[in-house]
């Protein structure tokens, strides 16, 4: 297989992929793109190369900034802006985890605290709030195993998972 055939299938798989996660596909793909080209390409450069537009492009290299996976950068002697996708693994993973975190068990969250505190004194209503109770512990656990992953270095979080699998 041809590098550029072998980078053409893993934007296509990673925007695949991504949709699965909940992700934007296109922000997967312009998150490829940048990964897979190593050096900072300009919006026009991804434009031409996803062959999306400019709104689209825009958007979805916003959003990966906003997710702190993606950053600007500045080439001497260029008025265009750069965009550089960061290459640690590990700082992925853990960015990707606190935004989901945040977007989706963060409001679970807090919808599920609202939603035990049922003033009805009956048998069903009580089966409801237990219901919460314990919908509101498994997501509490995954919010701090989510929040564990965010903080800990990368030969902590592999050590754990390792004696877990072995």
């Amino acid at each position: 297989m041809q590098l550029s055939e072998a980078k053409e299938k893993y934007i296509q798989t990673w925007g695949t992929l991504a949709t699965n996660w909940g992700i934007n596909r296109t922000m997967a793909q312009v998150h490829a793109l940048l990964l897979a080209e190593g050096k900072p390409l300009s919006t026009d450069e991804v434009m031409e190369m996803l062959e999306i537009s400019r709104g689209n492009a825009n958007m979805n290299l916003r959003n990966l900034m906003e997710w702190g996976l993606v950053r600007k950068e500045l080439l001497k002697g260029d008025r265009k802006e750069y965009f550089f996708a960061e290459r640690d693994m590990w700082y992925l993973f853990k960015q990707l985890v606190k935004e989901r975190k945040k977007r989706e068990i963060e409001p679970v969250l807090s919808s599920i605290s609202e939603l035990k505190n049922v003033n009805e004194n009956t048998e069903e209503a009580k089966r409801f709030t237990d219901l919460m109770i314990e919908m509101e512990n498994v997501t509490g656990k995954v919010f701090n195993i989510m929040d564990l992953a965010i903080k800990s270095d990368d030969h902590w979080l592999v050590g754990k998972i390792t004696n877990l699998l072995k």
